[in-house]
């Protein structure tokens, strides 16, 4: 009876096989994890493999069989982190997305007047500029993924570096192709198109505003000026003045630069009619 107690316990009971496939997975959130919970250096010497192997829920035997040595397997999380699968990185703001549909949806009419297409399309990140700030520096899995990008240099030159620096480049070719499709989709949704000049795709502008709210995200915490001061202006042909936050005024002079009205495009009361039906289904 006293065996009978001690094993319903669950102290011997025996621990279901994982598949190696799913030690290593597990393994790699655990710590992935771990370092978005305290933050990367890139020797990554602040998360304990034994906390690891706890945290993953998987036998010792089992992860010391995929890594004999826990370089390896520190090896291996840095290409996970580099690859940038988190969900927070590769998936969509839908938030974000209800956000600029209702923006157009406030200022339909402007659609009529092509100044005010250009004025539409820089109010959409004036208003959603210092949220994505904010979102950018609440969120541990970009903190980790942009702190990456800045210190995979400092790895020692060889394969794991080139390994690394590949994984980033892909993910960085993803990140990009997202955002440039969401510029593309309002420019398309505004009557906008890229000025004949500039016209390398929206790849580069997405790149160039990308690059900028990721510098601010660097310089935000130590200087908050740069996410809490504003400007009040009538920029960018905008009927009224309003309060421009430096990020939002940064995005929004480099979408005017790229962007100009179509003049093939024209809005009568059907076509705005009709975008009003499409943006409010969606939403």
């Amino acid at each position: 009876m006293g065996g009978d107690s001690q094993a319903a316990t669950g102290l011997t009971r025996r621990r279901r096989r994982l598949s190696d496939q799913e030690t290593e997975r597990r393994m790699l959130q655990a710590a992935m994890d771990q370092v978005n919970r305290a933050g990367l250096t890139v020797s990554l010497e602040h998360i304990s493999f034994e906390d690891v192997i706890r945290d993953a829920g998987v036998s010792r035997s089992a992860v010391y069989r995929r890594w004999p040595y826990k370089d390896l397997f520190f090896s291996d999380l840095l290409k996970e982190l580099a690859r940038g699968t988190s969900p927070a990185i590769v998936e969509e703001n839908p938030e974000a997305r209800r956000a600029v549909d209702q923006t157009i949806l406030d200022r339909l009419d402007w659609l009529k007047t092509p100044s005010l297409r250009i004025a539409l399309a820089t109010e959409i990140l004036r208003q959603g500029a210092p949220a994505e700030l904010q979102t950018f520096l609440r969120s541990p899995e970009w903190r980790t993924y942009v702190a990456l990008h800045a210190t995979f240099l400092s790895l020692p030159d060889g394969d794991l570096r080139t390994e690394v620096q590949a994984a980033l480049t892909e993910s960085e070719r993803n990140v990009t192709a997202g955002l440039a499709a969401a510029y593309e989709r309002v420019a398309s949704l505004l009557g906008l198109r890229l000025r004949p000049a500039l016209s390398t795709g929206f790849e580069t502008l997405a790149t160039l505003a990308n690059a900028m709210v990721r510098g601010l995200v660097v310089m935000a915490p130590t200087t908050p000026a740069l996410s809490e001061e504003t400007v009040r202006a009538d920029l960018f042909g905008a009927p009224d003045p309003a309060d421009w936050t430096l990020p939002g005024l940064a995005l929004g002079a480099l979408a005017a630069a790229f962007l100009e009205a179509d003049p093939d495009a024209e809005f009568d009361d059907d076509r705005i009619a009709e975008i009003r039906r499409a943006l409010a289904s969606e939403g």
